[in-house]
């Protein structure tokens, strides 16, 4: 307690020191208040208050107090310009320093302790009157701090309410702001008083051909638009987080996403840089892992699965297997357990030189055994650890493990979590899903339609905002599919993809049959980008389907390939029923994970290197931007005119 204190005092100490210099006023939450309520009452922007408050962007806590920057919603940056002023005093205030005073005033440190002599003996004192020289009879000349001000337009703030905040007309607004003429974006920055720096004018003629193609160059950067996509928030993201993630400030990542001024939220569509995906130069090569096994030195693998034995041995009411028809979580863990011990059989009768130790993690979303299994058990010296289940048991593991950089690989989860460096996530995004649909519709070079429902509002502003060269089909006043409006986007000599996202049965059905009474003429094939059990109801006639091609994006592959048929094989003859998803994903990963680990190099080169494909999954992982590795391998899949599914090449 005595280490906190001293730490907390130090800390505060800091935090006096750095705002010494800009007034700050305090604010007590009351309940029920949101962040952008209380950034409007002091004519801030949010993001001017999570800087003071940190913590503030996990919530707000009543009676919780917040340090609120006392600007006014003006930010005030110093321009210097030469003046002549008469020699003032100044009266020391508290908290105020030399450097402060002399920066205020536009004084050196040598002019300010010559007509203050006492500086020198006995320091800054509060209260004292310093006479500040004079401008005019300086050695040397001095400058001083001339202010311009600027303005962040907040939400439901208008052109009226600013010129009248301070005391300017709508004209002098427009003229020193013309982009704002026509309309008053939130998050924009306006000047208020002053002229803003200026950006000097690249000189029209020149003789030297190298300063031309320079100048050529500028330009190309000047016009090249960039391309965005959709990235949906996380859990425990915060406007810090996502701004490291995607290299941008948190006012850029505003300015593309103006609804972030009211905070973030789980779930939210945000518009980013589509750098971030991998194009298809970046896309990495599948290949077979296993020509490249070298059997010089033993590798351990660890497995931390969440089978929490002694709940089930302390359990009087319900009996084993009445606990098993009961606890689906249980079900899912010997499921994926059943299926890595036929991978753990599969590399043993291969000979690869990996020892394999499983460990009872006894997990539930907010406890587990994980932090004391990996010091009793000496893990960091392990050179893979698969498990645990849940993803923050999953971050602790890869904390504890991370400075010997042991690969922690997710089984499960798809949350982005924590950025660790050594933690692996299997399970490929819902973005990274559509995303992968729309890269192989424009690789195909085909032509792409929406016709998307109404009720479908976060399909509709995903395209709108992330694919806005793709054109909706419209509808007609009683809000039926207009066919018409459907042929009459169809195109020639080009697959013609129309992407349909609708449960209403007949929207699909009318949608259905304009794509298939343009057969003769055009090529077209439905796509779906989420699960739509409507279409597998008795109304929707499943030989359309298949006349279209019907294809989707899918974590899993939906067909029997000959790896899998084997797996199948072997796992009916160990237990007698089937493989569930789970059970083919514990075989699946837990053998791809040894596969590379007998490669002759390191787990993480092997990731960086190749992609791989085990039975129903893919493992396409890539680097994120603030650390750690995200899987982006996706199935794309398709009906064929035969009645099975097939993979889309």
């Amino acid at each position: 307690m005595k280490y906190f204190f001293t730490i907390y005092i130090a800390v505060f100490l800091f935090t006096t020191n750095v705002f010494s210099q800009e007034k700050v006023i305090t604010h007590k939450v009351e309940k029920g208040e949101a962040i952008n309520q209380i950034a409007q009452k002091y004519r801030v922007t949010p993001f001017d208050i999570y800087q003071l408050n940190p913590d503030a962007q996990r919530g707000l806590k009543p009676d919780s107090v917040l340090l609120i920057p006392s600007k006014a919603g003006a930010k005030i940056t110093v321009v210097p310009t030469k003046i002549n002023v008469q020699t003032q005093t100044h009266v020391v205030l508290a908290k105020e320093t030399l450097y402060g005073i002399q920066k205020k005033y536009g004084v050196s440190d040598e002019d300010l302790k010559s007509a203050n002599p006492f500086l020198e003996n006995d320091g800054l004192q509060i209260g004292q009157n310093l006479t500040i020289p004079s401008k005019s009879s300086p050695k040397k000349p001095v400058s001083y701090q001339e202010k311009y001000i600027y303005h962040d337009v907040l939400a439901k703030e208008t052109k009226y309410s600013i010129t009248k905040q301070y005391g300017i007309t709508i004209a002098e607004l427009e003229k020193r702001n013309p982009e704002v003429v026509t309309s008053l974006p939130i998050g924009y920055r306006l000047v208020i008083k002053g002229t803003a720096p200026k950006i000097e004018k690249v000189a029209e003629k020149t003789t030297e051909k190298g300063a031309v193609n320079g100048q050529i160059e500028n330009l190309k950067k000047a016009l090249t638009v960039v391309d965005y996509v959709a990235y949906e928030v996380q859990p425990k993201e915060t406007l810090y987080s996502l701004s490291k993630m995607f290299e941008m400030t948190q006012d850029e990542l505003i300015a593309l996403n103006p609804e972030l001024v009211n905070g973030v939220e789980i779930g939210m569509l945000l518009k980013v840089p589509s750098k971030l995906q991998a194009s298809a130069d970046d896309k990495k090569e599948y290949m077979a892992l296993s020509k490249k096994v070298t059997y010089d030195n033993r590798k351990r693998m660890v497995m931390l699965l969440p089978f929490n034995v002694a709940n089930i041995e302390s359990d009087t009411v319900n009996s084993t297997s009445n606990r098993l028809k009961k606890d689906k979580f249980l079900n899912m863990t010997l499921d994926f357990y059943a299926g890595a011990l036929i991978a753990i059989d599969s590399a043993k009768v291969l000979g690869y030189p990996i020892d394999v130790e499983i460990y009872d993690s006894r997990e539930t979303k907010n406890n587990s055994d994980v932090a004391s299994i990996i010091r009793n058990k000496n893990l960091v010296n392990a050179n893979a650890i698969i498990g645990p289940f849940y993803q923050s048991n999953a971050e602790i593991a890869a904390q504890l493990v991370g400075m010997n950089n042991v690969p922690v690989i997710s089984p499960l989860s798809k949350d982005i979590g924590k950025p660790y460096a050594n933690l692996y996530q299997t399970i490929p995004t819902n973005e990274a899903i559509k995303g992968a649909m729309f890269d192989y519709m424009r690789l195909k070079n085909g032509n792409i339609i929406a016709v998307v429902d109404k009720k479908k509002e976060s399909i509709i502003q995903y395209i709108k905002q992330y694919h806005k060269q793709v054109p909706f089909v419209a509808f007609k006043e009683n809000g039926s599919l207009s066919a018409e409006s459907l042929k009459g986007m169809l195109v020639k000599d080009k697959m013609n993809y129309v992407v349909m996202e609708t449960g209403n049965t007949w929207m699909i059905k009318s949608t259905v049959a304009a794509m298939v009474s343009s057969m003769p003429a055009y090529q077209v094939q439905l796509v779906i980008l989420e699960p739509n059990e409507t279409l597998d109801t008795d109304e929707i006639k499943f030989q359309n389907l298949t006349k279209l091609n019907l294809m989707y994006p899918s974590v899993t592959s939906d067909y029997i390939s000959p790896e899998m048929a084997l797996f199948e094989k072997k796992y009916r003859k160990a237990n007698n029923i089937y493989p569930s998803d789970y059970a083919t994903r514990g075989f699946d990963m837990t053998f791809d994970t040894m596969v590379r680990l007998v490669q002759n190099k390191s787990f993480e080169d092997t990731v960086n290197s190749a992609a791989t494909k085990r039975g129903e999954n893919k493992f396409e992982y890539y680097k994120k931007e603030d650390g750690g590795y995200t899987n982006k391998g996706v199935f794309i899949l398709y009906y064929d005119t035969d009645m099975t599914i097939k993979e889309a090449h």
